[in-house]
């Protein structure tokens, strides 16, 4: 497996201590993406049994985000095939108000409707990710991603 620096290896499934004696699990994916499961615990569930869960969200991730007292390797695996590619995110430029699409390296022209069901592109906090598996386990709205919803047309 390829070094991610400072944070673990690619296919390294992190269980994160959620509070309330329950846990969320993540991925990591190519730096600085990892993929979070639809997957809540109140123990430890073993790393093969955690990726058969259905992908919550991909987002980029601090790199010392799993270095975090919260967050613990409990395994490593190799990606499955839809999570070796580079997911798309959406941009939004604060002064033209104008749409991209974030490729790998570039950003690409788009409209809203381009947008739809794309995240924003923005590298996340460990707490920040935490409190989106708690709200969404909890069924309740995600300040964080409220701030950063596609604005309506």
């Amino acid at each position: 497996m390829a070094n991610v620096r400072g944070r673990g290896k690619v296919g390294d499934v992190v269980m994160i201590d959620l509070g309330n004696e329950s846990f969320g699990y993540g991925r990591v994916l190519l730096e600085p993406t990892m993929a979070f499961y639809d997957l809540r615990s109140r123990e430890m569930v073993a790393a093969r049994e955690v990726v058969k869960a259905p992908v919550l969200f991909t987002i980029w991730v601090l790199n010392k985000a799993i270095k975090s007292e919260k967050w613990e390797v409990i395994g490593n695996l190799p990606l499955e095939d839809h999570l070796k590619a580079e997911p798309k995110f959406f941009k939004q430029d604060m002064l033209s108000k104008k749409f991209f699409i974030y490729d790998d390296v570039k950003n690409i022209p788009a409209t809203r409707e381009d947008c739809i069901g794309l995240e924003r592109a923005s590298v996340w906090e460990a707490n920040h990710v935490e409190d989106r598996l708690r709200d969404h386990f909890d069924d309740v709205p995600n300040k964080w991603v409220e701030s950063m919803k596609l604005p309506e047309a």
